[in-house]
């Protein structure tokens, strides 16, 4: 399966950039993330609990970062196990100014999946995972663009 799109993030490109390569920062934006493990600055494992119509699983996910050019591009690979289910992906991310304080992110993904979870369905499976995805998005938006309460208060 192949998913792609455009976000617009309301910050500069460096510090859009910065948290994006920040597993800490931004696994929790996953939905279903229980818990993101660093083992080095390119290797990460994760956590996370996914359901697709009947079925739901525990996978645990081990992460790659297999190629960066800050602030504009970045590449993951991704290996997930559950009992009974795979999942592979790669996903690339490109950042673009639209100005100084908007960034622009088209990204791009493959991912397979085998197992009891491919059984119920690519058209299932990707309305999920386009949930997910829009989820994942909104929450990084929305950490991004917070106004500090120091700036607020102004």
């Amino acid at each position: 399966m192949q998913f792609e799109g455009t976000t617009l993030i309301r910050a500069p490109r460096e510090t859009v950039y910065a948290f994006l390569l920040d597993p800490e920062r931004v696994g929790p934006c996953g939905p279903g993330v229980e818990s993101i493990e660093v083992i080095d600055e390119t290797h990460y494992q994760a956590v996370a609990k996914v359901g697709i119509g009947f079925i739901s699983a525990r996978f645990r996910v081990t992460v790659e970062l297999t190629e960066q050019e800050p602030p504009s591009r970045a590449v993951v690979k991704a290996h997930g196990q559950a009992p009974g289910s795979a999942v592979d992906g790669t996903a690339e991310m490109r950042l673009s100014e639209e100005d100084p304080t908007t960034t622009r992110m088209d990204w791009h993904a493959e991912v397979a999946i085998h197992g009891a979870i491919a059984g119920v369905g690519a058209r299932l499976i990707e309305g999920t995972a386009n949930k997910m995805i829009t989820q994942s998005f909104d929450c990084i938006r929305a950490k991004l663009e917070e106004v500090p309460a120091v700036e607020a208060a102004e």
